[in-house]
């Protein structure tokens, strides 16, 4: 029999230039680190609707005591300029004054994908008690339970287009620490299969992802959030014959 297992590893990292998303391409390999190097956004770029019309308007991030900072306005996702596959993520945050809204975006790809704004992903919900909810955009997942999970009004179909029940609800409620503290996600994607943790409670599971492999954005939504950690470790998948 074949299993499977997972084991992160500190030397190989799949790294695949946008350019080239979607193609045959060779892999570099790196070694775990930290998407953000506490100085400035080298490493991301950021994607604003509405600079498009007013290329003067205000950042809607940036690097404040060592952070990284989404300032919640004006709406937009910061977003990392390479393609990223089979990889834990763990993002230390907080919403640093009123609680709002926020997310991590995996598996991103087409921007503007839905309404003019969010980029083809799934979101990692970080919505002040809700973190760890998923929301489809132009992609989809399955989890156990769906239409528990995932409820759909009459003539809704499950999906990541305008007007799907996009929306998958979490496992517990309370994983979250109280507004001003620091909260630690852990996002795990290995090919098509997604899990979140939050403080340690594993508070989402998803398979069958339309995506295996695409950027990783980060959104201003509203609220201010700071992030002291969003550290990436490699997973590499292991064929065991027994």
């Amino acid at each position: 029999m074949r299993n499977i297992f997972i084991s992160c590893s500190v030397v190989a990292l799949c790294l695949i230039p946008i350019s080239s998303y979607g193609q045959e391409v060779k892999v570099e390999k790196e070694s775990s680190h930290s998407l953000f190097n506490g100085k400035d956004l080298a490493g991301w770029h950021v994607d604003v609707p509405k600079a498009d019309k007013d290329p003067e308007i205000g950042p809607s991030f940036v690097v404040r005591d060592g952070k990284l900072v989404s300032l919640g306005e004006p709406r937009g996702h910061l977003i990392t300029d390479k393609v990223y596959e089979n990889f834990k993520l763990t993002v230390e945050y907080r919403f640093s004054k009123k609680p709002g809204n926020c997310g991590v975006l995996v598996y991103s790809s087409k921007p503007r994908a839905l309404f003019g704004m969010f980029p083809a992903s799934i979101e990692v919900q970080m919505h002040h008690e809700n973190a760890g909810d998923f929301w489809c955009i132009d992609e989809n997942i399955e989890v156990p339970e769906m239409e528990k999970r995932r409820p759909k009004g009459e003539n809704q179909k499950w999906g990541g287009k305008k007007g799907d029940a996009r929306r998958i609800l979490n496992l517990t409620d309370g994983s979250e620490k109280p507004v001003g503290e620091w909260n630690k996600m852990v996002i795990e994607c290995l090919g098509n299969e997604l899990k979140v943790w939050v403080n340690g409670d594993l508070v989402n599971h998803g398979t069958n992802c339309t995506a295996s492999k695409g950027q990783i954005a980060l959104q201003a939504e509203g609220s201010e959030v700071e992030f002291k950690t969003l550290m990436l470790e490699p997973l590499k998948v292991e064929k065991k014959v027994e």
